[in-house]
């Protein structure tokens, strides 16, 4: 029995062995091998943007100064008062200029009278001339007798010199009287000049003292007030500011910054949608209404204003609140799209193989230009040919457009020595730059084909670029597939392949294999 009851536990021990070995057997197999975290392909639409950060404020905003200095008498109008064009919102103190008006209307009168007084000086010296003549003349007619006289021997020619004497002292006279006669008649017409220059300024001094009484320019709500009743401005070398007066919060605008790497894909009349801190969840549209071509340049980032509409019906969208902004660049619907993640992913036997690295998506059309830093030859000659046959270039704008391709070569050149990171955003450059050379060469007419060639370079595979996603093949083996990646809206990216479509599994990481350690040993049965 002893033996019997030994035999049974050997058999026990034989079976348990025999099934720890099996198992440990299934769980290595299991755990040993590779495993992957896979997403499917969807199809739908997908959008690629420009995101940044703007500041809402009114459409048209007016800074109401004061031109002249002096103490606040009266505030008429608070923060949000509605004011009509014209209205009176504040008072300058008058009395002082009301004093000017006074004193130059003192002068304008005492430099009438002068004119007065000259204009009878010139009747007087008027008087003096026709005196001058009339004794002349009677001087004349003395002269002429006693010449008759003289001649017939009845008086000497003493007498007759003494005559002529004096006919030419009364002609001499005339010529005093009618030269002090010009000299009051340029005395009168400059007491006429000194009543313009007096009247000019009681005129000035009616427009200071019209400017103490603050009007508002436009119809609109007082958004901001800088003064206080009792304080002094001064206007001596600029107009204060007052008020500012918002002409319509029903249309509001957000100022942002796009960065220089981004701006070349923003168009007038592109869709954008933003979002304010004061209403979270909520997204307001509008559309680009402007691009401003001066440059930013904060610590050597380059930005440019692009003014993106709002409408404010119900006034909720205050001036000066920070707006995120969203604007769409382009938009493909039935998409075949995938994770970005799965871009990123390489298998363990593909880190040394720099072929099979997956570029990133780009984030919108090349508008026409080559891709890469600044584009091969063959595509620059291509667009370098369609540009003349298209547009009808000149001789003068072929030479220029020469030049922009020379140039664009160059930049190209230096971009692929600039490191990894920055060769992204000096292409975008160099396209930018080469956009805007172009345009600015180019006739109205000539400008409008040119934004319709750059419209179709923007199409489905114009701006795509390769690389390499993964399957699973039917070793659950991971396994390359050449793709083209499209637009990406920063969690998706839109693929072209021909091995691929909906649903197709995509391999996006590979997860962390536990390691396989020898299971630990059961107690001991003996």
């Amino acid at each position: 029995m002893i033996w019997l009851r030994k035999w049974w536990v050997w058999l026990i021990v034989a079976l348990l062995a025999a099934g720890g070995i099996f198992a440990f057997q299934s769980w290595y197999k299991k755990n040993g091998e590779p495993q992957y975290k896979t997403v499917k392909i969807e199809k739908g639409t997908i959008t690629a943007s420009v995101s940044a950060s703007g500041t809402l404020s009114p459409v048209v905003s007016v800074q109401v100064g004061s031109q002249v200095s002096g103490q606040l008498k009266e505030i008429l109008v608070d923060f949000n008062s509605e004011v009509k064009q014209g209205q009176l919102i504040a008072r300058i103190d008058p009395e002082t200029f009301e004093y000017k008006v006074r004193q130059a209307q003192a002068d304008v009168d005492a430099a009438r009278s002068l004119v007065l007084t000259q204009q009878a000086n010139i009747a007087a010296q008027q008087a003096n001339v026709t005196k001058a003549e009339v004794n002349a003349a009677d001087a004349r007619r003395d002269l002429d007798l006693k010449q008759q006289l003289v001649q017939k021997g009845f008086i000497s020619g003493a007498d007759r010199d003494k005559a002529q004497a004096t006919y030419n002292a009364l002609a001499q006279e005339i010529n005093t009287a009618k030269a002090q006669l010009a000299v009051a008649a340029a005395n009168a017409r400059n007491a006429e000049s000194v009543v313009k220059q007096r009247e000019a300024v009681l005129a000035q001094s009616r427009v200071d003292l019209e400017r103490t009484a603050i009007k508002a320019p436009v119809n609109g709500i007082v958004i901001k007030r800088s003064v206080e009743k009792g304080q002094t401005v001064a206007a001596s070398l600029q107009a204060p500011e007052l008020f500012v007066i918002a002409e319509n919060l029903t249309d509001m605008q957000v100022d942002t910054a796009i960065d220089e790497s981004e701006i070349g894909r923003v168009r007038i009349g592109q869709k954008a949608s933003f979002t304010v801190d004061a209403f979270p969840g909520r997204s307001f549209e509008g559309e680009v209404k402007q691009i401003r071509k001066a440059a930013q340049n904060v610590s050597n980032v380059v930005t440019y204003t692009v003014v993106i509409s709002a409408a404010n019906a119900n006034r909720e969208l205050l001036p000066g609140m920070t707006a995120n902004v969203r604007v769409v660049t382009d938009s493909r619907n039935d998409a075949l799209k995938v994770a970005n993640a799965a871009l990123r992913f390489r298998p363990a036997s593909a880190q040394n193989d720099k072929s099979s690295a997956a570029p990133a998506a780009s984030s919108g059309p090349h508008d026409g230009v080559p891709a890469g830093a600044g584009g091969s030859g063959r595509q620059m000659r291509a667009m370098r040919e369609r540009l003349d046959n298209e547009l009808k270039l000149n001789e003068q704008q072929k030479a220029k457009l020469d030049s922009i391709f020379s140039s664009l070569r160059e930049k190209s050149m230096a971009a692929r020595e600039a490191p990894e990171g920055e060769r992204q955003k000096l292409a975008e450059r160099n396209r930018s730059e080469m956009r805007a050379q172009i345009t600015d060469m180019l006739t109205p007419e000539q400008k409008k084909q040119y934004e319709v060639i750059l419209a179709e370079s923007s199409e489905r595979r114009g701006g795509a670029t390769r690389g390499k996603l993964y399957v699973l093949d039917e070793s659950r083996k991971p396994k390359a597939v050449d793709v083209r990646f499209g637009l990406t809206d920063g969690a998706m990216t839109e693929v072209f392949s021909a091995d691929l479509k909906e649903g197709t599994e995509i391999i996006t990481s590979a997860l962390q294999q536990k390691a396989a350690s020898r299971p630990q040993a059961g107690p001991r049965m003996f």
